[in-house]
C-alpha cells in the first residue's frame, strides 16, 4: 500500500483584508457601546467595498455612540450609511431571565502541538503573516501546508509588495523557525498571481463574519456557531465559543494530553447548555466543575469590558485572551 502523507494547511489574512476590516468595525463599535454601558446588548456587522459602507444591526443600550469617526479609524474615509434598532423584544425576553441569547454549538479545542496549544500550521501561517504585516501594513493573506509536520508549501500574497521582496522576507522569516518545522526543501508562492496595488476596500468587499476558520482553529477543527464579532457576551456564538476553549485549554493541562475537544450546545432562552462534553484524546466524558450558564461565563471570563477590536485582528484563540490562559 503507497504511503499516505498527513497534508495539513491553514491560512491567515492581515488586519486590512476587507472581511477583517469589518470585523474589527463591528467589534470596535462593541467595545465603544460597553465602555459606556457594559450590559449593552449588541449585534453589529459591517459590509463594505469600493468606497461604500454599511453598518446594520441591532442595539439597546444607555450609551451614546459615535459610529463614523470609529469607521474612519479602521476603514478610512467611506460613503457610511447605518440602520441600528433595538433588540427584539421577544429575544430580550429570554435574555433577560439569564437565557441563551440564541441556540448553537460551539467548539473549544486545544492541543499541545504549540506553546499557544493551537494546530502548528495554523500559527505559522500567522506568524508569517504578522510578519509581513510589520513590514508592510497593507492587505495580504499567508498560507502554510505542513507535510507529516513539516512545511512543505508556503503561500504569500502581498499588496504594494514586489515579488522579489516579499520572497526575501519570506525566506528570512523561514530562517528563524524551529529546525524542526523545516523541511530540506520548501515550495514558496509568492504573489502567484503577479504583484499587485489594489487591495481591501478598493479591490473586494468585505462582510463581518467572513473569516470563521481564521477566527477559529483552522480548517481541521469543526466549527459549530456563529461569528462572534460585533455581539456581546450573551450571544452564546461568542461567550460559549470562549468558554469551550478555556475548558479545552485547562482540561489539556490538567491531563497533560495531546489534543482537547469541547463542545457546548444551547437552546435560546435557556440558561444552561443542553451539551457538555469534553473529549480527552478520543476519551469523551461529560463537562463539570464550570458555571456554564450564560451569566456563570461572562462573570468567570469577565466579558462585559472594552476588549474585543483586539480579537478581530488575528484570530480569537492563543494570543493571550483570558480563555486561552
Amino acid at each position: 500500500m503507497a504511503k499516505i502523507n498527513n497534508l495539513r494547511t491553514a491560512e491567515s489574512v492581515s488586519p486590512k483584508h476587507p472581511d477583517k476590516l469589518c470585523d474589527q468595525i463591528s467589534d470596535a463599535i462593541l467595545d465603544a457601546y460597553l465602555a459606556q454601558d457594559p450590559d449593552a446588548r449588541v449585534a453589529i456587522e459591517a459590509v463594505g467595498g469600493h468606497g461604500e459602507l454599511f453598518v446594520v444591526g441591532e442595539v439597546t443600550s444607555t450609551a451614546h455612540v459615535a459610529i463614523e469617526p470609529i469607521v474612519q479609524r479602521i476603514a478610512g474615509n467611506v460613503n457610511l450609511r447605518h440602520k441600528i434598532v433595538k433588540q427584539s423584544p421577544q429575544i430580550a425576553n429570554g435574555v433577560n431571565t439569564g437565557g441563551a441569547g440564541d441556540q448553537g454549538i460551539m467548539v473549544g479545542y486545544a492541543c499541545a502541538e504549540t506553546p499557544e496549544l493551537l494546530p502548528l500550521e495554523v500559527v505559522l501561517a500567522r506568524n508569517l503573516n504578522k510578519h509581513l504585516y510589520e513590514l508592510w501594513p497593507y492587505d495580504g493573506k499567508t498560507q502554510i501546508t505542513l507535510q507529516d509536520g513539516y512545511i512543505q508549501t508556503i503561500v504569500a500574497s502581498w499588496q504594494n509588495v514586489p515579488t522579489k521582496d516579499l520572497s526575501a522576507q519570506v525566506y528570512t522569516w523561514l530562517k528563524h523557525q524551529d529546525k524542526t518545522v523545516l523541511n530540506d526543501v520548501v515550495q514558496l508562492h509568492a504573489n502567484p498571481a503577479g504583484d499587485w496595488d489594489q487591495g481591501g476596500f478598493d479591490a473586494d468587499t468585505g462582510l463581518t463574519g467572513r473569516k470563521l476558520v481564521v477566527d477559529n482553529y483552522g480548517p481541521r477543527i469543526p466549527i459549530g456557531g456563529g461569528c462572534f464579532s460585533g455581539k456581546d457576551p450573551s450571544k452564546v456564538d461568542r461567550s460559549a465559543a470562549y468558554m469551550a476553549r478555556k475548558i479545552a485549554v485547562d482540561t489539556l493541562k490538567e491531563h497533560k494530553a495531546s489534543e482537547v475537544y469541547c463542545y457546548l450546545a444551547y437552546a435560546i432562552g435557556v440558561a444552561e447548555p443542553v451539551e457538555a462534553t469534553v473529549i480527552i484524546d478520543g476519551a469523551s466524558k461529560p463537562v463539570t466543575g464550570y458555571d456554564l450558564t450564560p451569566n456563570g461565563i461572562i462573570r468567570f471570563l469577565d466579558l462585559k469590558k472594552p476588549q474585543y477590536e483586539q480579537t478581530a485582528r488575528y484570530g480569537h484563540f492563543g494570543n493571550g485572551f483570558s480563555w486561552d490562559q
